[in-house]
């Protein structure tokens, strides 16, 4: 009889050593990086939130940020329809308050606000040189009313009446050639030459120099309110926190301003 004993337990050290050693290159190993916040965010918000995403990541190194901007309904839409985001970011209350109602988002807070001004081509083909020579644009582009800078310039045309009168008014809704559902695209137009002037709002105009700015009067301007909140339920909610955190903070708050936003308060 042999005095070795069987094969299988010769190795049992080396076998345990080898466990040993994995279990402690596992405790040691740097966590994994944690998931892509997802930001759901009005078009209007493209620049300044590209600049807020660019610094949010920087304070807070392993942190990943993806933005998805399109028009405020568009983005309460998909979150009714259970698309992956962690924060909404509307250009219009009505659209985040539905979605507080229906207990899909938390928290939801005011962050910026925004005024309507009118463009045209950097030629200005029509000659509009203030918000009372609109009806010379014979081609006017405008929101369309299930979006929110289409319902702020409805709000406008209808305090221009007591200001400017009927006649204006309806002249002005005369000259509208289109109704587009992205701020964002009616600039492009303008820019392109393919409008003789439009409504947008006030960041959209001063951060092309494909278009310039007339602006309209006070007394008939609105306040658009954008509005931040965290969707209720998120895995990453941690992350939603502090995003909304950084947006309203006096960090974030300066982002905006400089991109043209008015401050929350």
């Amino acid at each position: 009889m042999s005095d070795h004993p069987p094969s299988s337990a010769a190795h049992w050290p080396s076998q345990i050593l080898r466990i040993g050693l994995a279990l402690l290159l596992g405790a040691c190993s740097p966590p994994s990086k944690q998931e892509t916040l997802q930001v759901f965010a009005a078009s209007s918000l493209t620049d300044a939130f590209g600049a807020l995403e660019e610094a949010f990541e920087q304070k807070n190194p392993g942190s990943e940020v993806a933005i998805s901007f399109a028009g405020s309904q568009v983005l309460r839409l998909q979150i009714e329809q259970g698309a992956p985001a962690d924060v909404f970011a509307s250009a219009d209350p009505h659209h985040m308050q539905t979605l507080v109602d229906a207990g899909r988002i938390r928290d939801s807070r005011i962050f910026a606000h925004n005024q309507l001004t009118v463009i045209t081509p950097r030629n200005n083909p029509a000659g509009i040189e203030t918000f009372q020579d609109l009806p010379a644009a014979r081609r006017l582009i405008v929101g369309s009313q299930s979006v929110p800078v289409g319902s702020y310039t409805a709000e406008v045309l209808r305090r221009s009446e007591a200001v400017f009168g009927t006649d204006f008014v309806q002249t002005v809704h005369r000259q509208v050639v289109s109704q587009e559902n992205n701020v964002r695209l009616i600039r492009a137009k303008v820019a392109l030459g393919e409008a003789d002037a439009a409504i947008v709002y006030r960041t959209d105009a001063i951060s092309s120099s494909q278009v310039r700015e007339v602006q309209i009067p006070a007394e008939v301007n609105v306040a658009a309110e954008y509005l931040i909140g965290r969707i209720e339920g998120t895995e990453r909610s941690q992350g939603a926190a502090q995003w909304v955190a950084f947006v309203t903070s006096d960090a974030g708050q300066a982002i905006l301003e400089s991109h043209g936003f008015g401050a929350s308060q």
